[in-house]
């Protein structure tokens, strides 16, 4: 007769194993990495399967695991601080043993949804660290009886949009644009795209949640309660837990939808087109949403640089609507029927994601598509418009040695749903009385980090006097170390604090305080605890 090993006797023969392994020198971490992994090994119900998910910088594999999901070139240099461990869970209770392991040895954690936020902050630390590295963690369940969506954090937007529409041609999701942006951080930041006057943010359309916290617990929104439920939705849950999935409030959307993509440029009245932009776009109707990018060209005729600004739009209705809204409302744009087309909404999606050949709507599960630069970005918010004097000191930025380059300005118009929700609806707290949003985004190729990050430092300060002030507030998701580095609550309340929450500030800080009193969830800009 045939014995069969019970599963708990092969699981500690494996954990032997690995323990030999470390003793016989094959792993060259410090003391402390070899307790965490051993750590792993012992508290994990399949020491084998978590194995397989742990990348050491002795792991052949260490370097692309680390590489893939960095979308900003600034922090591949070698000099930039590596994490001890990267680990890649496969389901909840790997992430709850690194959670575990991590308080218990001294790590703290990144966790990286995407890996696209501007200052590396989901992969680079100054202290001892883990990557908690969501990318196998990608499931989607639509819903289309009740318009909703299970969406786990590591899923992309891309993934996310082509699994509504495999199921619905008449629902959609007001997220962002760039498709490969990892969702769990994407919308627990706010999230913001094209749909955004017409049904606000991202996060404005989550109802439920799954999160493991301090402790190790899976909570949702019932058993998390209403004030961690509201911290996580605008402040990026890193500075709580772990968010693991996110129950989406899927919206409506036309059989047809129209867009259009219009150039214009200083020597085509660009400056005049803009100051009548900015008190149109905010108050036009709300399934109206009139983007604009802008950055310097060499105009073909003179051989001279000039400003281009592309008006990138979607309009949630046909074209025989869209036309006489223009004509009455903004007729300087000088829009035609030729420039419009008629879509379905995942089209546009793939149109707006800068697909523009025709491309099925597969390519947005693409992760890998999108270019990678050094980049350097900041935010503002226009609460009043900036004078014809205010774009001309920018058209000079944008037009010198530096801007000239990979320089980027994006205006992105509020108004309509955005003013009717309240400030304090959820943390992210630029509501009523914003005009747009103004993304400042400079990229370069090679080492050469300085001038760069000076010239987009310097456009900042010329912007003080046109934006919003007392606090002047920028947006999460783009975060800024400029804007002040602190992990205790004097430092982030007197610097960052009030510059992404204003008054949600402090009311962040006491939900912290209650489900994180050690501080354990922190990094250079998370919630601070307040005793």
């Amino acid at each position: 007769m045939k014995i069969q090993t019970p599963f708990y006797l092969l699981n500690l023969i494996v954990v032997v194993i690995f323990l030999l392994v470390l003793r016989a020198g094959q792993f060259r971490s410090a003391n402390t990495d070899d307790e965490f992994f051993q750590c792993l090994l012992f508290k994990s119900d399949n020491a084998t399967l978590i194995s397989q998910v742990v990348y050491s910088p002795n792991n052949i594999s260490y370097t692309s695991v680390l590489q893939f999901s960095i979308s900003n070139l600034r922090f591949t240099s070698p000099s930039t601080p590596k994490p001890r461990y990267i680990v890649t869970p496969v389901d909840e209770f790997q992430i709850q043993t690194v959670v575990y392991c991590s308080k218990k040895h001294g790590l703290e954690i990144r966790t990286r949804s995407g890996g696209h936020d501007f200052e590396g902050l989901s992969y680079v630390s100054q202290v001892p660290f883990v990557i908690l590295d969501l990318i196998n963690l990608r499931s989607i369940t639509v819903d289309t009886q009740t318009a909703t969506a299970w969406v786990q954090a590591g899923a992309t937007l891309g993934e996310l949009y082509y699994a509504i529409a495999q199921k619905s041609q008449n629902l959609g999701f007001p997220g962002g644009i760039c498709y490969a942006l990892g969702l769990g951080g994407h919308v627990s930041g706010g999230g913001y795209g094209a749909m955004m006057r017409k049904f606000g943010l991202a996060a404005d359309n989550v109802v439920d949640a799954q999160f493991i916290n301090v402790h190790g617990r899976i909570l949702d929104r019932k058993s998390m309660g209403e004030d961690l439920f509201w911290a996580i939705r605008g402040v990026g849950g890193s500075s709580f837990g772990i968010i693991l999935s996110l129950k989406i409030k899927l919206v409506p959307v036309p059989e047809t939808v129209t867009v259009f993509t219009i150039d214009r440029t200083l020597e085509q009245n660009l400056t005049k087109i803009i100051l009548k932009w900015q008190h149109v776009a905010p108050k036009i109707d709300k399934d109206l949403n009139i983007r604009v990018l802008m950055f310097s060209i060499v105009n073909p005729s003179t051989g001279n640089r000039t400003i281009r600004a592309t008006f990138d739009t979607l309009f949630l209705g046909g074209i025989n609507r869209l036309l006489p809204l223009m004509q009455e409302e903004f007729p300087e744009l000088g829009l035609t029927r030729e420039d419009c087309t008629e879509m379905s909404w995942i089209e546009s999606v793939v149109v707006g994601s800068g697909f523009t050949n025709g491309e099925p709507a597969e390519v947005l599960l693409n992760r890998t598509a999108l270019p990678k630069n050094s980049i350097k970005g900041r935010s503002d918010f226009a609460t009043h418009p900036i004078s014809e004097d205010g774009f001309e000191g920018i058209w000079e930025f944008y037009n010198d040695k530096i801007g000239a380059g990979m320089a980027l300005l994006v205006l992105t118009p509020y108004g309509g749903t955005m003013d009717e929700i309240p400030e304090s609806a959820i943390p992210f707290s630029n509501r009523l009385g914003t005009l747009y949003m103004i993304e400042y985004v400079v990229a370069w190729d090679g080492d050469e980090t300085s001038p760069n990050i000076s010239w987009i430092r310097n456009l900042y300060n010329y912007m003080a006097s046109y934006v919003s002030n007392s606090p002047r507030t920028s947006y999460l998701n783009y975060n800024d170390l400029d804007l002040g580095v602190g992990k205790t609550y004097q430092e982030a309340s007197s610097t960052w604090g009030a510059n992404y929450f204003k008054s949600n500030f402090d009311r962040l800080v006491k939900v912290k305080t209650m489900v994180d009193a050690g501080n354990f969830f922190k990094r250079e800009q998370s919630i601070p605890t307040r005793s």
